[in-house]
């Protein structure tokens, strides 16, 4: 896809995201009620609701793109999908929502050939949009503007490591980075993570529990766009369109690959 696609799509996109998540917010101020899927997992009315308003904004774009979305495919309704689809997670860090901690994003990535080249992360409760693509680098939105974003080549001080709030592991997590130099360890929810790397404000996240392609693809987006990247553990790229949509684990960094 050419760079003048990229953009207009991009900024087509943005207004999208806000859409879903001022309706989110909404329903986030709200006494609103939990329930569980198939897979244990919590959900709401807001993501069903703001992934009704996406799919629906979606839909009208020029290009005709399939559309893998959390809800939709927790319902059984997955398209086939060609060289380039989209990957919607309306709410993640539906915990992050349910605890009121206002670590849960809106996410949007468009895929082509297995990679991600352009996204939007919106953390709505934090009034903070993360967006980017391939061809025109990453920038972080907020009431104050807008400003480009890029990662950072880790200090002398060590790695600055980014964790779950909600799925971590810490002795998986100890085992993976002994023989490392760490500064600190931080913990932090849903997609936030691979946007704070891209920013240059941490250096790795390695998730090492279950994740879906839609969980992570916008904020792999964002990261990229930003000179990042997202490894799998045999040191490979992560890719999308995997059978099932399901990630194995991986490490996502800054401007140093960690593998």
């Amino acid at each position: 896809m050419q760079a003048a696609e990229q953009r207009k799509l991009l900024d087509a996109l943005i207004p999208v995201c806000r859409a879903a998540g001022e309706l989110i917010l909404d329903i986030y101020h709200s006494d609103f009620e939990v329930r569980g899927k198939a897979d244990a997992s919590p959900v709401t009315e807001a993501d069903e609701k703001a992934e009704a308003i996406i799919l629906s904004e979606l839909a009208k774009l020029p290009c005709n793109f399939p559309v893998v979305a959390e809800e939709a495919c927790a319902a059984g309704i997955v398209p086939e999908i060609g060289d380039c689809f989209w990957l919607v997670d309306p709410l993640d860090g539906t915990r992050e929502f349910v605890n009121r901690n206002g670590e849960f994003t809106v996410n949007i990535a468009l895929i082509e050939h297995g990679r991600p080249i352009l996204g939007v992360v919106l953390a709505p409760a934090l009034g903070e949009l993360y967006a980017g693509s391939l061809a025109d680098g990453a920038f972080f939105e907020s009431v104050t503007g807008r400003e480009p974003i890029h990662v950072r080549t880790p200090g002398e001080q060590g790695l600055d490591v980014l964790a779950s709030r909600s799925h971590g592991d810490e002795q998986a997590l100890k085992q993976l980075l002994s023989g490392r130099k760490i500064h600190k360890l931080v913990n932090a929810g849903s997609s936030l993570k691979l946007c704070l790397i891209a920013a240059g404000k941490a250096d790795i996240y390695p998730r090492q529990g279950r994740t879906m392609e839609w969980d992570i693809a916008a904020g792999h987006a964002v990261l990229a766009a930003a000179g990042g990247q997202v490894q799998t553990f045999d040191g490979g790229p992560l890719r999308y369109g995997k059978p099932g949509f399901e990630n194995p684990h991986f490490v996502a960094s800054g401007a140093e690959p960690f593998f």
